[in-house]
């Protein structure tokens, strides 16, 4: 096989293992489960939302955070769009929009809709999230920057 062709099928897995990743989250953080939530990321990762950034502990126990349990025990729901991705090498950014539905009774309410840029390294057990920005997309420019798969 020619080294081009080697390069173009690895792009195609890394987009592939980097999308999955992400598609496993709203599965993970909705149905309680801690410690998938905390296997997305690296041993040092961060998860930054609204004024909260949480270290690794803090990802792992962010399905008791009290905002969250309300979420679950009303029914949520944790949806994700398709990531834009771009690779580096061993280093990657996909940004995405996400929105939490929660159950309100007889219907659904879109509680957040979010900007979200994901940094990700290649680890020995695959691709990790090293750190996720989440900002509301409330109409001011930080959140519209998240969306930039450019922006720092």
């Amino acid at each position: 096989m020619s080294e081009a062709l080697e390069r173009r099928i690895r792009a195609l897995e890394d987009r592939a293992e980097i999308g999955e990743l992400i598609a496993r989250y709203g599965p993970a953080v909705d149905s309680g489960a801690a410690e998938a939530v905390a296997a997305m990321w690296t041993p040092d990762g961060t998860y930054r939302f609204d004024d909260v950034e949480l270290d690794a502990a803090g990802v792992r126990g962010l399905v008791s955070l009290p905002s969250h349990v309300d979420y679950l025990e009303r029914g949520c729901g944790h949806i994700l769009s398709a990531p834009t991705i771009r690779i580096d090498g061993d280093t990657a950014v996909a940004v995405t929009h996400s929105a939490v539905m929660v159950h309100d009774g007889t219907r659904w309410l879109g509680e957040r809709v979010s900007a979200n840029r994901w940094e990700l390294v290649r680890t020995a057990e695959g691709w990790r999230v090293h750190r996720r920005r989440n900002r509301l997309l409330d109409g001011k420019v930080e959140a519209r920057r998240l969306l930039s798969p450019e922006s720092e």
